[in-house]
């Protein structure tokens, strides 16, 4: 990591890849990279007469698009510590966190600004909407001058037009503050997560060495929230960082808008969360599988590795055929699922990263993994299972390296529970193997203690009841001493199926029989109700489990 500098490599990227597309808004045309520094330069001036000074912060929120990744390259390329927050946080979530963060500038989506008031953030001296880069709140009509008269100071910046010499930003040092974080709150609250460059560097020093393909000539298209850390690093930094054009889906992106995106696109990476693959498995192929002709061909010789070639085709067409692999993070995968992609020898991958280390943590190569496993620890991190056996006693994962967090911002009590002796205490609970690969269980605080003593890890059995028939979603608690399981069911299967609503009694009994005919007894579910709305999600598509641990049922 000696002498590496991540406003360099942004720097250079700018430079090197001067007149060629850098960022689309899907079915836009594209912005250069020359476009791009540009702009980049006239949020610079913006942010010098708005007073911003190197180290004051600024936040980002709004819907993935060429704005948004502007608008961050430029924080940083300043010297300000960018403040991405998730464009669905509700809008006094949003003031919330602003304020929480001291925020002295806001760039907001246009959507996001209309549930905002500016009223209840005192300290913040502009906001501007980041769909034309408009002032739509100002404390100071000094900051109103300076964007009525910012063609008139860029020009007498850059006198003689800007060009590829004037892309000149200042460096930072490897523990300089780039970012504050929030998570997404999948157990409690948010928290801010105070991200150091040197852990962005460490996290493109592994995306340089597991994706070397990726060049000035790649696509890609960005799905996930870029206010998340996997989206932001693996989406985002490493495809500008290597002059990749990267496409933006800036609505929600519904199975058929992502099936359009990578028929158009056809990118060269994928990165993915679990929800997106699995419900193609189940939609798509999954209905097929279960045909009885279907599964006679799969227990015929030579026809069998026939119609799998065929699926795998199938499959590698739907994501685009560029792609290397798809890189799946953000939860667990579904097993019957990542049993049958690697059966078909579907080039996937599952990740492991938390928002602390800004994330990754573990990978494998898709033709290196392993069938319920996350990888093994990257060359950036040591990862250690806080176990007497680890490979058969399931122990909480630690984990420490140049890409572990600085803290969390105006928390120290927090920090000291999760940073013991420099060993970050993720709440993961996992095995490993003799090879080194990490095998998840579930969350600590999720563990639920069995009354002979068991420990009972919801996560596995939700893999179960998730595989099957009607099941859209299920979620296990622990109610009065008993596993109890929530299931949000598939309607749209259910009527296609005919099956009248007053049977959903006996359909539910009957995924509680057929589940616990596959657990051991101590794990068995003693009752299930029906979630009739889906579930409360985080933007990377996981269960806020805690909105449901003491709701009534």
């Amino acid at each position: 990591m000696e002498n590496k500098s991540f406003i360099a490599d942004i720097e250079q990227s700018i430079i090197n890849h001067w007149g060629r597309p850098a960022l689309s808004d899907y079915k836009s045309g594209p912005i250069t990279f020359s476009q791009v520094g540009e702009r980049i330069a006239r949020l610079h001036i913006l942010f010098e007469q708005c007073g911003i000074k190197q180290g004051d912060h600024i936040a980002l929120c709004g819907r993935n698009c060429a704005a948004w990744a502007i608008s961050y390259f430029a924080v940083l390329s300043y010297g300000a510590v960018a403040v991405p927050l998730l464009h669905e946080f509700k809008a006094q979530q949003v003031e919330h966190l602003v304020n929480h963060s001291d925020c002295k500038l806001v760039i907001l989506g246009d959507v996001v600004w209309e549930g905002v008031d500016a009223d209840n953030l005192p300290d913040v001296n502009a906001v501007i909407v980041m769909q034309g880069f408009q002032l739509v709140h100002c404390k100071d009509d000094k900051y109103k001058q300076a964007f009525d008269n910012l063609n008139k100071l860029f020009k007498k910046k850059y006198p003689q037009g800007f060009s590829v010499k004037n892309v000149k930003y200042r460096r930072e040092n490897p523990d300089d503050l780039a970012l504050i974080n929030y998570t997404s709150g999948t157990t409690s609250a948010s928290k801010g997560v105070m991200i150091p460059y040197r852990a962005l560097i460490g996290n493109q020093i592994f995306a340089d060495r597991v994706l070397p393909h990726l060049n000035q000539y790649s696509n890609s298209i960005c799905m996930l929230p870029m206010a998340h850390m996997y989206g932001m690093a693996f989406e985002l930094i490493t495809e500008f960082r290597k002059g990749t054009h990267i496409h933006f889906l800036t609505r929600v992106p519904s199975p058929k808008i992502v099936a359009e995106a990578f028929a158009e696109v056809k990118p060269d990476i994928i990165i993915s969360v679990p929800l997106i693959i699995e419900k193609i498995y189940k939609t798509k192929l999954k209905p097929i599988l279960d045909k009885r002709l279907t599964k006679t061909l799969l227990r015929t010789p030579y026809i069998d590795k026939m119609l799998l070639s065929r699926i795998q085709k199938e499959l590698h067409t739907a994501f685009g055929e560029n792609f290397y692999e798809v890189i799946i993070g953000g939860a667990a995968l579904n097993l019957e699922v990542e049993a049958f992609l690697k059966k078909v020898g579907f080039r996937y991958t599952i990740g492991y990263g938390m928002t602390e280390c800004a994330p990754i943590i573990c990978y494998s190569d898709w033709k290196d993994t392993k069938v319920g496993s996350c990888g093994k620890a990257v060359e950036e991190m040591e990862v250690k299972i806080d176990s007497p056996d680890p490979q058969n006693i399931p122990g909480e994962i630690l984990t420490r390296g140049i890409n572990l967090m600085l803290g969390y911002y105006k928390n120290e009590e927090e920090t000291s529970k999760i940073i013991i002796d420099g060993w970050l205490h993720t709440g993961d609970l996992a095995v490993m193997d003799k090879d080194g690969y990490v095998f998840i269980k579930g969350r600590k605080k999720n563990m639920i203690l069995s009354a002979n003593g068991q420990n009972i890890y919801p996560e596995e059995i939700e893999d179960k009841l998730n595989s099957m028939e009607y099941v859209n979603e299920a979620l296990v608690i622990e109610r009065e001493g008993k596993i109890t399981a929530l299931i949000n069911l598939d309607l749209d299967k259910l009527d296609r199926d005919k099956i009248d609503r007053n049977k959903f009694d006996e359909i539910l009994e009957q995924i509680r029989k057929d589940t616990n005919a596959e657990l051991p007894a101590y794990e068995q579910i003693a009752q299930i109700f029906i979630q009739a709305e889906e579930f409360e999600k985080t933007p990377k598509r996981s269960i806020k489990r805690y909105m449901y641990s003491h709701k009534m049922l």
